[in-house]
């Protein structure tokens, strides 16, 4: 299995994009830096998108994405939970601000939107992908992701603390997760469902006391402003924990 970061960050420059993760070039997780990343012979390999919630830095390149396949005799599946399609029904794809394309043609649909339930199993290009909530906004989960070849990774999408029953649901050998700012500034992000590197910490120790190991672990979605601070607090949990994080950036690839 071959993870590529396309997006690592929660803010957009000419150096950084917003998270998205590629997976064997076919399976994308998120899509706020998809269109922006990808070629079109690389947009056309791809067979199907997985959404986390409906936070517009994590659905931005859908409409993007939506409009090409249509333009293509190509079919790609997008999943999510029902209030992220409500959202991209409602308030993107909804022929005022982008052409509603969802079903179309509906002879035979070159866009097929699937709404994927909490704790939900599905195959998907492939994949087994297992959908668990977090903490963050209303209906957002991550996904756990199994290849044919038994290798598993679990991107937790955007999340705050307090992780313990998701942990008891997945066993993944790479986990993908975010620390959107430094310490300092923990208060402001934890009330808004995110992470910083003490709360990581917290959740890496829970994690290991509950499975009895730690898999390999990335960060992504770091305010770019904020990055070296991130980084050096982080460093410092990873020496504490005893065990090697890697703070993810655009064009990174994690091979399981």
């Amino acid at each position: 299995m071959k993870i590529k970061l396309l997006g690592a960050h929660s803010g957009e420059s000419k150096a950084t994009r917003l998270t998205t993760l590629l997976i064997d070039d076919v399976l994308v997780v998120d899509a706020g830096g998809l269109t922006s990343s990808l070629s079109f012979p690389a947009q056309q390999k791809l067979k199907a998108i997985l959404l986390t919630h409906q936070h517009y830095d994590h659905i931005r390149d859908v409409p993007t994405i939506v409009f090409n396949f249509a333009n293509w005799p190509l079919e790609i599946d997008i999943y999510s939970t029902a209030l992220v399609y409500e959202t991209l029904a409602t308030h993107l794809l909804n022929g005022k601000v982008y052409p509603q394309l969802l079903g179309w043609p509906p002879e035979k649909p070159r866009i097929r939107f699937t709404v994927i339930g909490p704790y939900e199993a599905r195959q998907v290009a492939g994949y087994t992908v297992l959908a668990v909530p977090v903490k963050h906004s209303l209906g957002t989960v991550g996904y756990e992701i199994t290849s044919p070849e038994g290798k598993v990774v679990f991107y937790t999408g955007d999340t705050g603390p307090g992780l313990d029953s998701c942990w008891q649901r997945v066993n993944p050998q790479l986990l993908i997760t975010e620390v959107s700012a430094p310490d300092r500034l923990q208060e402001f992000y934890q009330g808004r469902g995110h992470l910083t590197p003490g709360l990581l910490k917290q959740e890496l120790e829970s994690f290991r006391r509950l499975k009895g190991y730690l898999p390999d672990v990335v960060i992504v979605h770091m305010t770019p402003e904020l990055e070296a601070e991130i980084k050096a607090e982080v460093a410092g949990v990873a020496r504490d924990l005893g065990h090697p994080i890697v703070v993810g950036d655009e064009g990174m690839e994690f091979h399981l």
